[in-house]
């Protein structure tokens, strides 16, 4: 895990990028997910409360990615180097909440995609399965396990500077590179998010696909006998919508955290310190930044997916829209 000792960077070029580019990720990310979560829960979407609950849990852990990591960290240490944020005890505890929050977030997505293979693929377990007391008790499970596993992470830095007996900014200790124990801990991180993530999305996404495409074939054959077979299929219709938002979530997800996979990879077999790429010009910080900035930029992209699959979300987000400008209209009425 990469500090944010962003106090260095000042008058470079890639001080202008980050400058801009988390300034604009936070304004929209927030509102975003905001947004989705206001929309979701007045239950005018036409989804299931199952589908619901996951969207909205996966929301809030976004919007919680957005406040940490992308302004607690991120701007705070552009704009505001030497803040008390910069404590070595609250920096490290804001390394370890944005941790937990990118891992909730990446958790819940394989919890949803799993959901909606289990409601379209196993049509007996669908029942038991894919209800709401599941969906709440896996929610919290995933987010009471992704906080305890990440807690180990505050332990891994030490002060950078000491000044009047005040620690500044966290610093990887040399220890996280060569101890075994903290090498195998980082490669279990690894291998749980995102290795196994992609594995199961991947999977499932596969099984699902493979369903629906023997089962509309099915369909299409009684639908041929029964001379309905230019007669749209409600059923079919409902599945293909379910479908193209499962693909649209997961494949986000797959993009976005591939390059900063790649990254650990690289840093791993070259024994690169995460402090290596102090120059931009590096390949291996052009490399490690991308990754973090795609990472983060996931979590204000699912808004903008269920807008483009969902076309009862976009009526109840413009019904959310328009609602405070038409109480301001009347208040002057």
């Amino acid at each position: 895990m990469r500090s944010q000792l962003l106090i260095e960077m000042h008058g470079s070029a890639k001080d202008l990028v980050f400058a801009i580019y988390y300034p604009v990720l936070a304004a929209i990310g927030i509102p975003a997910n905001l947004s989705v979560i206001v929309t979701l829960t007045r239950g005018k979407c036409g989804l299931s409360r199952c589908i619901v609950y996951y969207l909205v849990a996966m929301s809030v852990t976004d919007l919680l990615v957005m406040i940490i990591a992308v302004i607690l960290n991120r701007i705070a240490g552009i704009y505001f180097p030497a803040s008390f944020l910069s404590i070595t005890p609250l920096c490290s505890l804001r390394v370890v909440l944005y941790i937990a929050a990118i891992d909730s977030s990446v958790w819940l997505t394989v919890a949803f995609t799993f959901d909606r293979f289990m409601a379209i693929c196993c049509q007996k377990l669908k029942i038991t399965y894919c209800t709401e007391k599941t969906a709440a008790r896996v929610i919290g499970t995933v987010c009471t396990l992704s906080c305890l596993n990440n807690t180990f992470w505050y332990f891994i830095y030490e002060p950078f500077d000491i000044v009047n007996n005040i620690p500044w900014f966290c610093h990887v200790k040399i220890i996280f590179y060569t101890s075994p124990a903290w090498t195998a801990y980082e490669w279990i991180h690894r291998i749980l998010t995102p290795c196994l993530p992609f594995i199961f999305i991947l999977l499932l996404n596969a099984l699902t696909v493979r369903h629906i495409l023997a089962a509309s074939k099915v369909r299409r054959r009684l639908r041929a006998h029964s001379n309905r077979e230019n007669q749209s299929d409600p059923e079919m219709e409902k599945r293909r919508n379910s479908m193209v938002l499962l693909f649209a979530i997961s494949g986000s997800f797959i993009l976005s955290y591939l390059l900063l996979f790649i990254t650990f990879v690289y840093i791993r077999i070259a024994r690169i310190s995460y402090f290596s790429g102090s120059n931009f010009k590096e390949s291996n910080y052009i490399l490690e930044e991308s990754g973090y900035m795609l990472q983060l930029l996931s979590s204000c992209i699912n808004p903008f997916i269920y807008a483009g699959t969902q076309s009862q979300f976009r009526v109840e987000l413009k019904k959310g829209a328009k609602f405070p400008i038409i109480q301001i209209f009347n208040m002057f009425k």
